[in-house]
């Protein structure tokens, strides 16, 4: 029998989150993200959560056999463009991940660390921060961490995380092996979010954003996967981190609160434009 169609697939990106039942980060704001910007999207569950648009109120980490299983079936079956990693929930699904990841060290790396939630539940402790470093900052292409978040990486408890200018953190994490970090300005107080992108040699670019009023649930998931997005469709990583911020606040733009929490990024505001329009 001859294939339906013999269109090539779209570009495929693998993705190890935690499942957020809220649509509003996790995997399920990769999914949505990278089929919006025409990726495929296969998902790797790292963790189940109970949590709403208010916030996380537990966390169940998958056994890392589980974890490795699942990857280790879709390698062997598709071939994948870039990989994008979450909230993974334990250090020995990190062990088991980064086992894996060694094993396609040509494939790149978006990791978007997510050490808290909006409202500040932790989500890694320091033994998982300290296997964070050793294990996957060596392997990882690009880091998408906020002010909070790449403090706690960079000083990882040795010293007073708020005294560290955020450029030197930065600086620290590639150090580390990581080739480019892309620190957001959301956490900031400024009056523009202005987002900068690090590697070896120091600023890469710098970006400002309008500052949008209220907070959102998944708007980094939704940078990160961007950017993985980008990077699978060939762009260099300046580029694609460019394309990725312009989308990524076009979903906060149209964001909405479908709960009594945060707001949720719009994905396919695209979609629901072009609904309009045709109404006009």
């Amino acid at each position: 029998m001859q294939p339906l169609t013999t269109q090539l697939s779209p570009p495929i990106v693998l993705s190890f989150a935690a499942s957020d039942p809220s649509g509003g980060a996790g995997i399920q704001a990769d999914i949505m993200t990278l089929s919006s910007m025409g990726c495929h999207a296969l998902s790797v569950i790292t963790a189940l959560t109970v949590q709403d648009t208010v916030g996380i109120e537990s966390v169940l980490a998958i056994d890392a056999e589980w974890v490795e299983d699942q990857a280790r079936a879709l390698l062997e079956d598709m071939p994948v463009d870039v990989f994008k990693i979450g909230l993974l929930g334990s250090v020995e699904n990190i062990a088991a991940i980064a086992g894996i990841l060694s094993d396609y060290p040509d494939i790149p790396l978006v990791f978007d660390p997510v050490l808290a939630s909006g409202r500040g539940d932790e989500l890694a402790d320091d033994e998982m921060i300290s296997a964070l470093r050793e294990m996957l900052l060596p392997q990882t292409t690009i880091l998408t961490p906020n002010s909070l978040e790449v403090r706690r990486l960079a000083v990882a408890g040795h010293e007073d995380e708020h005294e560290l200018p955020l450029d030197e953190c930065a600086r620290r994490l590639i150090a580390l092996g990581c080739e480019y970090v892309l620190l957001t300005g959301t956490h900031e107080n400024t009056p523009q979010v202005v987002n900068d992108l690090y590697d070896n040699d120091g600023l890469v670019r710098s970006d400002r954003w309008d500052r949008l009023p209220g907070s959102y649930h998944g708007s980094g998931c939704t940078l990160a996967s961007a950017v993985a997005a980008g990077l699978a469709y060939r762009l260099a990583v300046s580029d694609a981190v460019r394309e990725a911020q312009d989308y990524a606040w076009r979903t906060l733009a149209a964001g909405f609160r479908p709960g009594m929490g945060q707001f949720i990024p719009d994905r396919f505001f695209w979609a629901r434009r072009s609904e309009e329009d045709s109404d006009v």
